[in-house]
């Protein structure tokens, strides 16, 4: 018998040692970004300190909630940012043992190089100056005024759905108060949408009780996962523009207009300009 191996041979054996470790990464893993604004129960400006433990156990409870349902609809793996100031307001003590926990500053990119499967948005809030969104705001309360993106308002869920988009990754679900809902619905209506409270005013609200949040959150993230193929990135092509619109004590720094594609519209309001999403953004990080 010849045993003198084709070069055929030899590279299907090669291809079939390694094929496992090529399927590992193709795992779906799931990135769940946090806050607190768009917690059921939470509508006072003082229940989002960090250590406020009743805020806490309320949002943990979302969290594994969603952790469940994602991992009942087909997710390997559920990585969880802290994202709410400072990254201080999960604890690995208390969150679900099928989850990973990421604490502290991402960097431009959060993290979302790593290829996941998609993008989950939890305890979200809507963008600045929206009426009867619960402590609405585009990234900074005290920082900045507003925020456009190509001429049109934008908050965290838009420019963090278009990074998701950029890196061609689906946003997929998002709970939160109503307003949250509405702004991630107009441009990803096929995610799956759980509002867990109604805003009235600023810090005035109606909201689910805790349990009934927690199973809407389950099998909102459990349908997400299922549909997980019909839900498209959200791209934005061509150059992008970001104008930032600071609060009244924070005029711009005698140099702010001498970084690249960088213009000074006023005392208070900045632009920066990209030949696509990703360059503007990482021009305008704040």
């Amino acid at each position: 018998m010849n045993t003198k191996w084709t070069r055929s041979q030899m590279f299907l054996c090669a291809f079939l040692l390694v094929l496992p470790a090529g399927l590992a990464q193709q795992k779906k893993s799931v990135f769940v970004i946090t806050d607190v604004e768009g917690v059921a129960g939470v509508c006072r400006q003082d229940q989002t300190d960090p250590k406020d433990a009743e805020m806490r156990q309320l949002l943990t409870g979302e969290v594994n909630a969603a952790v469940e349902g994602f991992i009942a609809g087909g997710a390997d793996e559920v990585i969880v940012w802290d994202g709410h100031d400072g990254s201080q307001s999960l604890s690995a003590l208390s969150i679900h043992p099928r989850a990973k926990l990421l604490m502290g500053g991402l960097g431009a990119t959060m993290t979302l190089e790593r290829g996941y499967a998609g993008v989950a948005f939890l305890g979200q809030h809507s963008m600045a100056n929206v009426r009867a969104g619960i402590m609405a705001h585009s990234y900074s309360s005290l920082g900045i005024q507003n925020m456009l993106m190509n001429g049109k308002p934008v908050g965290e869920i838009g420019t963090r759905a278009a990074l998701a988009g950029w890196y061609r990754i689906p946003v997929i679900f998002l709970s939160g108060d109503i307003t949250a809902v509405e702004e991630l619905k107009a441009i990803v209506p096929q995610a799956e949408l759980v509002a867990v409270k109604e805003g009235l005013a600023r810090y005035t609200c109606i909201t689910m009780p805790a349990e009934q949040a927690r199973q809407a959150i389950r099998e909102g993230a459990a349908r997400a996962m299922k549909k997980l193929a019909q839900i498209p990135p959200y791209r934005i092509e061509g150059p992008v523009t970001f104008e930032i619109e600071h609060t009244t004590r924070n005029s711009l720094p005698i140099d702010a207009g001498l970084a690249p594609a960088t213009e000074v519209v006023d005392d208070r309001t900045i632009r920066y300009r990209g030949k696509d999403f990703l360059e503007a953004w990482i021009r305008s990080r704040f």
